[in-house]
């Protein structure tokens, strides 16, 4: 019981093998948000968690974010529903190591623009002999304690979610999609406009360079996702995106922050 408590999983008993709720809904073809995490805050963590974002995103590649501060934000999801993934600087074994052997359950590779770089990605993220992760679960393990040993349980669970945002991404991308033990392509929007040349704009260029990767994603049965708001999350998921990345605390701060600050501008002192 100790060990579901932990895990967040209030259904199941220590003779029920625990899933990812993050992969068991995009299995089952629902949508999960997270919300994105741009400051070093634990506090911030733990408002996500309790709000019931299904992962939250730590953002480690445009962010002040220590591995630190990182690890508190993962111990923050502690007993709730909510998966921590982590978005390192670049698509390397040492930094998907650090990721996970500090809790988290997912790693998303940014410019994962070939299929020796999604090979990477997968390796990274699986012992051997499914890849090549180092063992040194200590840290990981006291917050996934499963029963049957948190390596088996890592090779199920942990998340590989990779980035298409470059032009030679999209030209290789069913190269990139067949790649075995890919969880999640994930299109990122501006990045692949600049490489497209158009500095963040939705060109129709870019457009068909989004329907291309989500087709391709279709025809291979890996789950796709992209940035998201709320005003367009349902046609997107239409569009057969299921993996949303919702704004950083500071966007959503600031919405709920702003009709406050105008509503005090418009009282008018009594005369």
């Amino acid at each position: 019981m100790f060990a579901t408590i932990l895990m967040g999983a209030s259904a199941l008993d220590a003779q029920t093998e625990w899933e990812n709720p993050v992969k068991k809904a995009l299995r089952e073809g629902k949508p999960v948000v997270g919300l994105t995490i741009s400051v070093p805050s634990t506090e911030v963590a733990l408002q996500g968690a309790r709000l019931g974002f299904d992962f939250l995103w730590i953002e480690m590649e445009h962010s002040a974010i220590t591995l630190e501060t990182a690890r508190n934000m993962i111990l923050a999801t502690q007993g709730s529903k909510t998966v921590p993934i982590i978005r390192v600087p670049v698509n390397e074994l040492w930094t998907a190591k650090r990721a996970l052997d500090i809790g988290a359950l997912g790693v998303i590779f940014p410019f994962t623009s070939t299929p020796e770089l999604a090979r990477q990605a997968v390796a990274a993220c699986k012992y051997p002999p499914l890849g090549q992760r180092g063992s040194g679960p200590s840290l990981a393990a006291m917050r996934w304690p499963a029963p049957g040993g948190y390596p088996d349980f890592a090779d199920k669970n942990a998340m590989v979610i990779i980035i298409i945002e470059r032009k030679e991404a999209v030209d290789r991308i069913d190269e990139i999609v067949s790649v075995p033990g890919i969880d999640v392509v994930f299109i990122g929007p501006s990045d692949l406009s600049h490489s497209y040349g158009f500095r963040g704009q939705q060109t129709p260029e870019v457009k068909a360079a989004i329907t291309k990767v989500v087709a391709a994603c279709k025809r291979h049965k890996v789950p796709v996702g992209r940035t998201a708001g709320a005003a367009d999350m349902a046609e997107f998921f239409k569009e057969g995106f299921q993996f949303f990345q919702a704004p950083t605390e500071l966007v959503a701060m600031a919405a709920g922050a702003r009709p406050i600050v105008e509503a005090a501008a418009k009282i008018q002192p009594a005369r």
